[in-house]
């Protein structure tokens, strides 16, 4: 075998198991967190709630292997129970703009024309506005909560996932097989959702992986900013924004939830950009 032969066979292996590396490495590190937030009533030491004014400001140490907070709560049994907290914001948050922005773009793309102009000029109004400083203002009218970042998420996030079907469902509905799909006398609606868009979601499933880091570091700024979710809930974002008074001197409070929010957002990104090779939409 030629030199000029084996370059491209080892180069595709060297790419193939970096695909099979970050594939193990994002989704072991989501199965880590969805097992620990299952877990949590089991694997958490203490109640993350529960205030303790005896050790309080304590270092890690074996009774307390993250330390303790400015009520001495236990830094790790409140890591443990943000994650559940954490990763349903980031599924969550995914989940309705996907849907909504889905059913937007495969309508738009589909039928084009003023359908598609009406729902366009829709998506140009919102991102005309900065994402956080529109989420924010949704949020502030709507009151601090939970609630109110799911729905202005679902608001403002869907408009990525439109735009990406949206350009799938122009090039499809050219394609021969939608041709014959009509020909055949399929109603659009079948056409719509069981022909071609089983085609052009990939890119979109791909793009809610790396999304759910966007929405997760969003749920995070949220609630350090009061706007989200509200003390004493154990929230990654809200025990950072907690430590922020004692980072000099009590410095663990907020490395330990900043370490994990950083772990959950990077295996969210490490399995987006793996599917991404595997499914070829990045090519």
């Amino acid at each position: 075998m030629s030199i000029e032969a084996i370059a491209p066979a080892s180069l595709g292996w060297r790419r193939f198991f970096g695909r099979r590396l970050m594939l193990a490495v994002g989704a072991g590190l989501l199965l880590f967190f969805v097992l620990l937030a299952i877990g949590a009533p089991i694997v958490a030491p203490y109640d993350p709630i529960m205030q303790n004014a005896d050790v309080r400001l304590q270092a890690p140490s074996l009774l307390h292997p993250f330390g303790t907070d400015n009520f001495g709560r236990d830094i790790l049994s409140r890591v443990i129970w943000g994650a559940r907290l954490d990763l349903q914001m980031a599924l969550i948050g995914v989940i309705f703009p996907f849907l909504i922005g889905t059913t937007v773009g495969t309508i738009a793309g589909f039928f084009g024309g003023i359908v598609d102009a009406l729902f366009m000029r829709l998506v140009d109004i919102i991102l005309a506005f900065p994402f956080l400083v529109l989420m924010l203002s949704i949020i502030a009218i709507l009151g601090p909560g939970l609630g109110s970042f799911y729905i202005a998420m679902a608001l403002v996030g869907w408009v990525s996932y439109a735009r990406l079907i949206r350009a799938q469902m122009l090039v499809l509905k050219s394609s021969d097989y939608a041709v014959a799909a009509v020909s055949l006398g399929f109603s659009r609606t079948r056409i719509m959702f069981r022909h071609l868009l089983p085609n052009a979601i990939a890119g979109s499933i791909v793009f809610s992986m790396s999304d759910a880091t966007l929405v997760l570091l969003s749920g995070a700024a949220v609630s350090y900013l009061g706007l989200g979710v509200q003390p004493p809930i154990a929230e990654w974002g809200v025990m950072v924004a907690e430590g922020q008074s004692f980072i000099t001197t009590a410095w663990w409070i907020t490395l330990f939830p900043g370490l994990s929010i950083v772990c959950l957002a990077f295996g969210f990104s490490m399995l987006g950009d793996a599917l991404g090779e595997l499914l070829g939409v990045h090519e």
